[in-house]
């Protein structure tokens, strides 16, 4: 049997994709990743020069991608990012909302009203403006797929993680809703759930990248954390024909975490 077929159909070849949050960690995996299938990218984050950087990275192996500083949780900011990338490109056909404020550890009654409004802006009220943003345009091309970085703990609670749970769960909901909407204009939505992945932002949380590894790595049925590279092949699955029968699903790549 010839495999060229069936693997064609994760190619990206002639497709347009933003990703937000690129600036570091899944998300620069992601742009990264859906580049190597062949996807031009627009690479969106707040960190204006760590984002530049994922671009550079990325030309530098052959590819097409582009540098826009975006505060996902700016209505402005989104459409002018979303403009830019008509301007440049003509076209949109993928949108991977990856964006995240880091969340701090507690319970509802030990957040404060702003740390709460912080991660709901960047996480949950980001993917609606990017997305708000972004469909019009990838139904002018024809239709494509938007996938949302979700979590594992979008399916299961966590100690002193309640605002980080709410927003992971938000976006699944909000993910189906907006496959059922837009369904029509041929745009797929998804949400893509990682488990614990070995990130910048593990040592922040823990310590050091071990530490996080000894307390996290036994809670999934692998042993092991994830890596960057899981997701984003997750995500060229999700962004490209070969998922063409998946919508409003949630992919989970979380190592059997929520299998217990």
């Amino acid at each position: 049997m010839n495999p060229t077929p069936a693997l064609s159909r994760f190619s990206l070849e002639g497709r347009i994709a933003v990703v937000t949050g690129a600036a570091q960690g899944i998300g620069r995996a992601i742009a990264a990743g859906l580049a190597s299938a062949g996807a031009k990218v627009a690479c969106l984050d707040l960190k204006a020069a760590a984002c530049e950087d994922t671009a550079a990275q990325i030309r530098a192996a052959g590819g097409d991608a582009i540098a826009i500083a975006t505060d996902v949780s700016s209505e402005s900011d989104t459409a002018q990012a979303i403009a830019a990338v008509e301007a440049r490109w003509g076209a949109l056909h993928v949108l991977v909302h990856g964006a995240a404020a880091a969340d701090p550890s507690g319970s509802v009654v030990e957040y404060s009203l702003a740390e709460w409004n912080r991660v709901i802006a960047v996480n949950l009220t980001g993917a609606f403006l990017v997305s708000k943003a972004a469909i019009p345009l990838i139904a002018r091309s024809g239709g494509g797929s938007v996938v949302l970085i979700a979590s594992q703990l979008a399916r299961v609670g966590s100690s002193r993680r309640a605002v980080y749970c709410a927003i992971k769960g938000g976006l699944l909901n909000l993910a189906r809703a907006m496959a059922i909407d837009h369904a029509p204009e041929k745009i797929r939505v998804n949400t893509l759930s990682p488990g614990a992945i070995e990130t910048e932002r593990m040592p922040l949380r823990f310590g050091t990248m071990e530490a996080a590894r000894e307390a996290l790595g036994p809670l999934h049925l692998t042993g092991t954390l994830g890596q960057p590279e899981d997701i984003a092949s997750a995500a060229i699955y999700l962004a490209s024909d070969a998922s063409s029968f998946v919508t409003g699903a949630d992919l989970l790549v979380d190592g059997g975490y929520t299998a217990r």
